[in-house]
């Protein structure tokens, strides 16, 4: 049941700001599938990669609720993502606890982290910036976040 609203509300926390072609790292893919463009089942693969490579083992229901929302602020579908995660074996939830499973599937910086100069919100925290990074994954890239934002929802800090 995806609908427009669920678009929408997705949308209007997202600014991506313009692509100027201005990315200090050589990216391989011209253009990488944005959040915005993705139907539900693309989010929801995204938003089970993001907790697979998360680097805590340990975080309550509401950090992980957090994180999940850079990929969805919809209600049903950060229950899928969490849903999907437990499903597959990802994590492991315990009242409102969550524990990751998955060992050694952290973000690499040096190739999966790309930054770009241009004015950007961040996906996070909806700061302005002037450097967005850009996690990629498998299923897809997110962001833009700032350096410090990029860390907590990466579990680095």
């Amino acid at each position: 049941m995806d609908d427009d609203s669920e678009t929408q509300s997705d949308l209007s926390a997202f600014d991506a700001g313009s692509d100027d072609g201005s990315a200090d790292t050589d990216l391989t893919d011209a253009d990488p599938t944005d959040v915005r463009e993705m139907d539900r089942s693309e989010r929801v693969e995204l938003g089970v990669e993001l907790l697979a490579h998360l680097e805590t083992d340990d975080l309550s229901l509401s950090e992980a609720v957090d994180r999940i929302e850079t990929v969805t602020t919809n209600p049903s579908l950060t229950r899928e993502i969490l849903d999907t995660a437990e499903l597959r074996g990802v994590i492991d939830r315990d009242g409102g606890r969550i524990q990751t499973r998955r060992g050694g599937t952290f973000v690499r910086f040096e190739s999966q982290v790309v930054r770009r100069e241009g004015e950007f919100t961040c996906r996070r925290c909806g700061a302005g910036i002037s450097t967005g990074h850009f996690v990629r994954f498998d299923a897809g890239e997110l962001g833009p976040f700032g350096s410090s934002c990029i860390e907590k929802v990466l579990g680095r800090s």
